[in-house]
């Protein structure tokens, strides 16, 4: 099932003007605060008015101006989890869960397998204040789930919670991604979410789309590196387990050879998706030798993006893959870096951080 938007809206002193198409999986939308990303996903919910265009979900048209069509959000469709969990606080976990299909009328997904997705067996009898940031927000996603929604709309549902609440509820939304195959769109301006969670991604800047396309592509495009920033900026890469080797180090298989990392839970075969990020790849004409980084891969030098700063960001064909390395102008000037020059890529297993690897959708091939 996919999105489709091309809406213009005036507000206040704001002007939104966006098209696109998203197809299914996890769209988000990724943009700095005030790029229009709640104002877009408000009028996908019918909570903005727009004042011209058209949106549809697969082939039923929410909104139409031209044809007078604005459908009520109750009819919609729509499953909408916004930052906090807004929970009813006097109902129990169940009673929130439940009060969905009260509102729709309609039966609504599965409330067992909902309850065993996001791991809430052991909230249902309480009441929302005895519950955590991450905890709440699970209710808040399996009671949107169980209005019985063509489509999820998530507004920074992860954006009031510290790390460690972050770090808990990502898998979670990694199973809903995978599980359910209900399409998302998710509002973000968190790089490490977008490398998690993202199968298609739409940036906005100042209310207008910039880029899109799917998430791979735009996360190794060195010209997306001023929006993306050149902290935040690195390359997706698809992996699979290929051995524990009982060291506290596992072993990836990526297109472009091996990486090592630390140990990771998941059993061998485990389809994954790892984030590199541009600053931690260092770059070297020959192999090296004796050093202690256990990850070299021969890659080839594709572009190169010079700023108006000391860094230039360089990108790299692994494989079948992309990556980013982030060097100075001295260096690249030292190696002769230009495209087509073959070299080495060089990552500390340390580098990579847990929160930078997150289950993949499906195995590639």
């Amino acid at each position: 099932m996919t999105l489709s938007v091309q809406i213009r809206a005036r507000l206040g002193a704001f002007d939104l003007d966006v098209g696109f198409d998203a197809p299914a999986g996890v769209t988000v939308l990724f943009g700095r605060s005030g790029s229009g990303k709640t104002s877009l996903v408000k009028a996908v919910a019918g909570l903005v008015r727009p004042d011209a265009g058209r949106i549809a979900v697969g082939g039923r048209v929410l909104f139409d101006a031209g044809a007078g069509i604005d459908v009520p959000v109750p009819q919609r469709r729509l499953g909408y989890v916004f930052q906090e969990g807004r929970l009813f606080p006097h109902l129990s976990v169940r009673d929130n869960l439940l009060y969905a299909r009260r509102v729709t009328g309609r039966r609504g997904g599965d409330l067992d397998r909902v309850v065993d997705l996001l791991g809430i067996a052991p909230l249902l009898a309480r009441r929302p204040g005895a519950l955590s940031g991450g905890e709440a927000q699970r209710v808040a996603i399996g009671r949107a789930l169980l209005s019985d929604p063509d489509m999820l709309l998530m507004d920074e549902p992860l954006a009031a919670l510290d790390a460690a609440r972050k770090a808990e509820i990502l898998p979670y939304l990694e199973r809903l991604r995978s599980e359910t195959g209900l399409p998302i769109l998710y509002v973000s301006h968190n790089m490490a979410e977008v490398a998690r969670l993202a199968t298609h991604v739409v940036v906005l800047e100042d209310g207008r789309v910039f880029r899109a396309g799917a998430a791979e592509d735009l996360l190794s495009d060195p010209s997306m590196v001023r929006v993306l920033g050149v902290r935040d900026a690195g390359a997706v890469l698809p992996a699979r387990v290929a051995a524990q080797a009982g060291d506290g180090v596992t072993e990836l298989a990526v297109s472009g050879g091996r990486l090592c990392l630390p140990e990771i839970e998941a059993a061998v075969g485990t389809a994954l998706r790892v984030r590199i990020l541009a600053q931690d790849v260092i770059l070297a004409t020959e192999r090296p030798r004796a050093i202690s980084a256990l990850n070299i891969l021969p890659v080839t030098v594709l572009a190169l993006r010079r700023g108006h700063g000391p860094g230039v960001i360089v990108q790299l064909q692994a494989g079948g893959d992309r990556l980013l390395a982030r060097v100075t102008r001295r260096s690249a000037d030292a190696l002769g870096l230009a495209p087509g020059k073959p070299c080495f890529a060089v990552l500390k297993s340390v580098a990579v951080a847990q929160s930078d690897i997150g289950q993949r959708l499906a195995p590639e091939g």
